[in-house]
């Protein structure tokens, strides 16, 4: 099938782009607005509106195979890409990058989708949001020529040995994590709340009582209004590095904590997300993997949760390798093309570390469908219900996603 076209369409996301720095350096909120002046290039206030870039392919046959380009709620920050406007790569797209593509047959995924995450142009490589769309894109087109879904192209290309079957899905609550943690009982999350908790004072508490408060109202909330006798979710709680903060990132201090926490959350497994950020690769991978050994010598049942320092396929099979936590997630955006995080995924699920596909509540419908799609396809632990903080739109679009691919790829079976 060749490809005839390639048009460009502005988009918005389920979130918004947030100065990172300016927020750090006390920026105090009025309503959903951040007070001040922006500290990061390229922002004109500290909170706007996120956008996105839908990339269409058009097929000979006239049909419409389609990518969005995105990039994660704290742009610019942490070494990433710059903040990703859409009228600034637009241009980047339709000059540089439609060229290579019309005109092009398109029948395999893996070797184009790496051919373009690796593109240079005068010198660099795009950014990663570029590369994140034009990638689904690809992936899309290569499906629609087959008339298959995209999670069966992964899977002939990458993991054919693979069942494709429903796995869990992880809600996020933002800092509403009493609310909606409520919808996602309702709906019936497989993993839940996430919590945000990134704050030792307001929210951790000074020795983690306040943590261990919520887990324990989790933990009474889901008994009373759970639809389900048999209904038992994983709790899986960011807490960005406040546990290490609060403990002086102190192992066994750090452990005794989490004995606490999984007594508190029993009967329900608990999984913690980035326990520690002490500020580098090395210090950071050091540092999971000493706490996951002392975690699992003394029997304690918390499952740990790399995020912090591990943002790019090299960095996943990094900490995989050293075994720096029970699961790592894979922050979709920030590899770049898609291709890094099928790769990633599968590379975990060789090594025997968790994965799951993570990424950003301000990526759009389009990008978490197709992250839906190759989440089956790799045997992926779980996936983020994304995009936005709302819980219910989130759930709603990976959950119907997955349900429509299983029952399509069932009846070709």
């Amino acid at each position: 099938m060749k490809i005839v076209d390639l048009v460009c369409s502005e988009g918005k996301t389920g979130f918004y782009f947030d100065d990172q720095k300016a927020i750090k350096m006390g920026a105090k909120h009025d309503g959903l607005f951040y007070i001040g002046e922006p500290k990061t290039e390229g922002f004109t206030a500290i909170r706007q509106a996120g956008e996105s870039i839908s990339v269409m392919l058009i097929l000979e046959d006239g049909q419409v195979a389609h990518g969005d380009c995105a990039a994660v709620q704290y742009s610019g920050a942490g070494g990433r890409d710059p903040l990703f406007l859409a009228k600034d790569f637009i241009p980047v797209i339709e000059n540089d990058i439609k060229p290579l593509l019309v005109g092009r047959e398109i029948e395999s995924f893996k070797s184009v989708a790496e051919e373009f995450d690796h593109l240079q142009v005068n010198g660099k490589r795009l950014h990663t949001a570029i590369r994140y769309g034009i990638t689904q894109a690809i992936l899309d087109a290569v499906a629609k020529t087959k008339k298959v879904t995209m999670a069966e192209v992964v899977k002939e290309e990458y993991n054919p040995e693979i069942e494709l079957k429903r796995i869990p899905i992880f809600t996020q609550s933002g800092d509403d994590r009493y609310l909606n943690a409520d919808k996602m009982i309702v709906k019936g999350a497989d993993v839940l709340p996430h919590g945000l908790f990134n704050n030792v004072e307001e929210k951790l508490g000074l020795k983690g009582e306040l943590l261990k408060e919520y887990v324990e109202w989790l933990r009474d909330r889901v008994k009373q209004y759970k639809t389900e006798e048999d209904y038992s979710p994983i709790f899986h709680i960011d807490v960005y590095g406040t546990i290490g903060e609060a403990f002086d990132n102190d192992t066994k201090a750090m452990a005794d904590y989490l004995a606490e926490l999984e007594e508190a959350a029993k009967p329900y497994q608990l999984r913690i997300e980035g326990p520690m950020d002490v500020g580098s690769r090395t210090a950071q991978m050091e540092a999971m993997r000493d706490l996951r050994a002392m975690l699992d010598e003394r029997g304690i049942n918390v499952e740990l949760v790399a995020d912090e320092w591990c943002n790019t396929l090299e960095d996943v099979k990094y900490f995989a390798d050293n075994k720096a936590g029970h699961m790592i997630q894979v922050k979709t955006p920030d590899l770049g093309g898609i291709n890094n995080t099928i790769e990633a995924i599968l590379y975990c699920n060789e090594v025997g570390v968790g994965a799951y596909i993570g990424g950003t509540c301000n990526e759009t419908n389009r990008s978490a469908e197709i992250c839906c799609n190759i989440a089956i396809a790799c045997g992926a632990k779980q996936t983020l219900a994304k995009p936005g903080m709302g819980v219910d739109e989130g759930y709603m679009i990976i959950n119907n996603e997955m349900n429509r691919v299983i029952a399509l790829a069932g009846r070709r079976k």
